[in-house]
């Protein structure tokens, strides 16, 4: 346990001045009886009254305390913690274009890339993993981390629909999606640095060409693995239509030139996923890849934990006001 103000425990030193009052001072005010012999009540037994007749100044010493340990605010001892793990660093770039909703893959291309993604991710707890989408621009949705629930949420709630919305430009920008990963990757320290770039089309927007940012990577010793998703010839694609979903037969336009290209560049390898199955496949291939150690830095929450001492403050305040109201009250 911890205290987060420490500086609160100085208010302990006025129970030096109280406790020399109470034993030099305040007996000079309470009253006495004159006697002309004591002799008879020197050997007499000491009643447990008489005994507890300083109980309620100690109680009240002891509230005090109790108090001050509150403003001082404890909390449970959590803090960083260093251990060394096995694990690679890993960036996924993820097309997010609008003809991802296409349902060649179950239940659509996109919901099929997350739930692989989230398996992979799943399966190397220790690995240090990002996540890039992209569709006609590209951003970073999750800088690399350690902290895989938070990147599993944050992987759950990508939509295509950013791009629909016009929050994003639509198309496909493979170079500006690769060269966003890399640049996460540019500073690792990591013996293998790995980006998973998956996409369903062909580049056709971006400032940044796909094989230029594929050399930048072979420059950084980052490998690329590209995977090229959907059926061949064509997908069926959903269409809003008076309210209603209708599908038509939208063309598969994957560049798997440039996209073994960029494999091929970066000593990575280039996939077709045509159906789930292959997709998972591949993503489980993938997880071979060779492992190097890593310093990770957990953090543990802190916890305020004050109410111990509130309960057991209150509980001698009334005790001590119980004992000097009934059986230690003093007359007059």
């Amino acid at each position: 346990m911890e205290f987060a103000d420490k500086q609160y425990f100085l208010l302990l030193l006025l129970l030096i001045p109280y406790v020399l009052w109470y034993f030099l001072y305040r007996k000079r005010d309470e009253p006495t009886l004159r006697m002309g012999d004591t002799y008879a009540y020197e050997n007499a037994p000491k009643s447990w009254r008489v005994r507890l007749v300083n109980a309620p100044m100690l109680l009240r010493c002891v509230v005090f305390t109790l108090i001050v340990f509150i403003l001082a605010r404890p909390q449970t001892h959590n803090s960083w913690g260093h251990k060394q793990v096995e694990g690679i660093d890993i960036m996924l770039a993820m097309d997010v274009s609008t003809s991802m909703l296409a349902e060649d893959l179950k239940p659509n291309r996109i919901e099929a890339a997350k739930d692989v993604a989230a398996e992979f991710i799943s399966g190397r707890p220790n690995d240090n993993i990002g996540l890039t989408i992209f569709a006609g621009e590209a951003f970073t949705q999750c800088p690399m981390t350690t902290d895989h629930a938070s990147l599993l949420n944050l992987l759950q709630s990508v939509r295509t629909d950013i791009a629909a919305r016009g929050l994003i430009q639509d198309g496909t920008a493979l170079g500006m999606g690769l060269a966003n990963a890399v640049s996460r990757l540019k500073d690792s320290k990591a013996k293998s640095k790995v980006v998973i770039l998956l996409t369903d089309g062909s580049n056709n927007m971006g400032d940044i060409s796909p094989l230029t940012a594929a050399q930048i990577a072979k420059s950084l010793g980052i490998r690329v693995y590209t995977i090229g998703v959907g059926t061949n010839k064509v997908a069926p694609y959903p269409v809003q239509v008076a309210g209603t979903v209708q599908y038509v037969n939208m063309p598969v336009e994957i560049d798997t030139k440039t996209l073994s290209d960029i494999s091929a560049i970066t000593d990575g390898n280039f996939y077709r996923a045509t159906n789930n199955r292959q997709l998972k496949q591949i993503y489980h291939d993938i997880d071979q890849l060779e492992k190097t150690k890593m310093n990770v830095k957990k953090y543990s929450r802190y916890y305020e934990a004050y109410q111990p001492f509130a309960i057991a403050a209150v509980f001698f305040l009334l005790l001590e006001i119980l004992l000097r109201n009934t059986v230690l009250r003093r007359l007059p």
